[in-house]
């Protein structure tokens, strides 16, 4: 005889919902006291929240103790579940804000790093278009690195994303919006830290004799520096990482022109050869191609492209 097993969690309920954003949140925080400050409420109510949470799952999600705050394997699988679903209960609130020819809800962008100090890029002037229009609205503004912004777009952790174009993919929407001009940095102490252009190589193959500090993830940096084979001696996953190994005065390193300017008016930083070892990739914003994206989502597209216009 067969024996029928009932399910663990049963009928979804509004109080799971909020016991697994609650999960969600400390996850993000990376402890339950780092999401009391997030959530607005106790550090004991947030432990509750997820024992309570546990105890509807039947699983352990988490070890909290003096070795910190760590998911368990079954806790990692809850995680990437809840962000599917939680992605999925706000798409659904999307679209009935949109029956009722609304915008409200929340819309969670996220930003490639280091993009504030760039004079071509406008985001913050669409932002304040796109609140004009949808003041009922509540923006989450997240930076991360490149695929990660990617990874968060396709499974609708993000619903917009703001990157440096490096491949394209047959399931995103890509919408040019500025440049970047990438130079290569020396900083004091290293050989090439020197005024005189004659003391610098002449060429992409003379580099290759210096240690290089290079992105981890594929990138324009990443496909240029193997393609020039310049020798990657460390490692960075984003463009403050990359930065601080230039200030060691050990490795070579690209940064974005508008980010570095302030090390190079200190004087601590120097481009090599800056009209010779440069570079300038594109920013785009991606959205899901499929489904069509909802009219909130719709809407911070237009202001992007509003703050960002063709050049003549």
């Amino acid at each position: 005889m067969q024996v029928k097993t009932r399910a663990a969690l049963g009928q979804l309920s509004d109080m799971d919902i909020r016991l697994l954003r609650v999960f969600k949140t400390v996850v993000d925080c990376g402890g339950m006291a780092a999401a009391e400050l997030e959530l607005n409420i106790g550090t004991s109510t947030v432990s509750r929240h997820i024992k309570d949470l546990e105890t509807r799952l039947g699983l352990s999600l988490c070890r909290r103790g003096r070795a910190g705050f760590a998911l368990t394997p079954e806790g990692e699988q809850i995680y990437a579940e809840t962000l599917r679903l939680l992605a999925g209960v706000d798409a659904f609130r999307s679209r009935v804000d949109e029956i009722h020819q609304r915008m409200g809800g929340e819309l969670h962008i996220a930003v490639f790093d280091k993009t504030a100090s760039n004079p071509q890029a406008h985001i913050g002037a669409a932002i304040r278009l796109f609140a004009e229009q949808a003041p009922d609205v509540r923006l989450h503004l997240h930076v991360a690195p490149l695929n990660a912004i990617e990874r968060g777009v396709l499974d609708g952790q993000f619903q917009v994303g703001i990157i440096p174009g490096h491949r394209s993919s047959a399931v995103l929407t890509y919408d040019e919006l500025f440049t970047e001009t990438m130079y290569l940095y020396a900083s004091a102490g290293h050989p090439l830290f020197v005024p005189d252009a004659r003391q610098q190589p002449q060429n992409w193959e003379a580099l290759q004799a210096y240690a290089f500090a290079g992105l981890g993830y594929h990138s324009p940096n990443m496909e240029l520096t193997q393609q020039v084979k310049l020798s990657r001696a460390a490692t960075g996953y984003d463009q403050e990482s990359i930065a601080t190994l230039i200030l060691s005065g050990c490795f070579l390193g690209f940064l974005p022109d508008h980010y570095a300017e302030p090390f190079v008016r200190q004087g601590r930083m120097r481009a090599v050869q800056p009209q010779l070892f440069t570079y300038h990739c594109s920013f785009f914003s991606i959205v899901r191609a499929s489904p069509q994206p909802a009219r909130v989502t719709q809407a911070f597209q237009a202001a992007l492209r509003q703050a960002h216009p063709p050049a003549p």
